[in-house]
This record gives C-alpha cells, structure tokens and sequence, in this order.
C-alpha cells in the first residue's frame, strides 16, 4: 500500500520579482480564456514587471498564494483612480491558476488583501469585476464583505459578445466614519 503525500498548506507571502513569470502566465490565462479581465492583447513579462513596481510604488500589496512552492494566485491593490482625492481608495485585483480556482485561494488572498490595505490606512476597497456571469468573483467578494454597488450593462465587448461590469464596494477599517490619516508614501 503507497501513502501519498498530503499537499501542503497555501502559504500568502509578499510577491517578489521572481514570482513574476508564474503571475505573468496565470494572467495571460485569464486574458485569452475568462471575462474577468477585459484585456484583449496578453501582456508580456517585462509589461507585468511595470505593473507590479507601479503598484508597489505607491506602497499598496502585491500578494501571492503558492503551494509546495508554485504560485497558484495573485492579488494586488491600486489606487483606484490617479488624482489624489482617490488616495483613500483602493480597486483589488485578482487572478488565479485554472487549477486552484473553487478551493478558497481567491478568498483566502481577498481577506489578506483587505486586512493589509487596513493597516495602510486605505478607507474603500472597490471591486470592478468584469462580467456578471462572473459568480465566483462576486460570491467571494460578498463573503469578505462586499456589498453590490451597481452594474454597467454592456460595458465590453469580448468573445464576441457584450460583457458587463459588476461594481462593488467594502468599507475598510472606520470607513467615512472619521477623516483619514494621511501616509507619506501616497503619490
């Protein structure tokens, strides 16, 4: 009788530069295949190299989820609009491999995500989440709190076919309760 080993636990960590290739793969996935991203043209490595430096610039979270050492998932929060006013709030993105997508890795990083944006000081977190078909995305956003908040019909056009965009939104810590403490690294 052979024992097979159990898999190991999801680790969350930071991202590094050499999660990159592994980010990089799972995103152009979602680019030629899903409607969670309304991206047509897969970016390359060095294109998701820029993103997650700007984003890290700006002092916001790039997360990754592996397992036995391969990255199944990413999330990361962005300003959700550059003029400064916008300083509070946040979008959060995410993204997983096909295989680690229904077992809890979108949950697990969306609550690590909030909780880290909490300790920024960030006071909204929005999601934008493409397509209203996309129930996996809304019933993980509305686990970790998220309430709807409206829907653009037809916004995208991809696949040949007109997509939606879902709009949601979770107060972080005293939300708009109290004014905002400003941080040094905000752009």
């Amino acid at each position: 009788m052979s024992m097979t080993t159990p898999p190991q636990p999801l680790v969350l960590r930071d991202s590094t530069a050499a999660d990159l290739a592994a980010c990089a793969e799972i995103y152009r996935e979602a680019v030629r295949n899903g409607t969670g991203t309304f991206e047509l043209e897969e970016p390359d490595d060095a294109e998701m190299a820029r993103r997650r430096d700007a984003i890290l610039a700006q002092g916001l979270p790039w997360l990754v989820a592996e397992r036995d050492g391969q990255v199944l998932g990413y999330a990361y929060a962005s300003q959700f609009r550059p003029r400064r006013a916008y300083r509070f709030c946040v979008e959060d993105s995410i993204y997983l491999a096909p295989a680690a997508r229904g077992q809890g890795a979108g949950r697990l990083l969306l609550a690590e995500l909030i909780a880290r944006c909490e300790r920024l000081g960030i006071r909204q977190m929005l999601a934008v989440i493409g397509d209203s078909a996309n129930t996996g995305s809304i019933s993980v956003h509305r686990a970790c709190g998220f309430e709807p908040t409206g829907t653009f019909t037809a916004a995208g056009w991809k696949f040949e076919r007109w997509l939606d965009v879902v709009t949601m939104q979770r107060r972080l810590g005293t939300g708009a309760a109290t004014a905002p403490i400003e941080r040094k690294d905000l752009p």
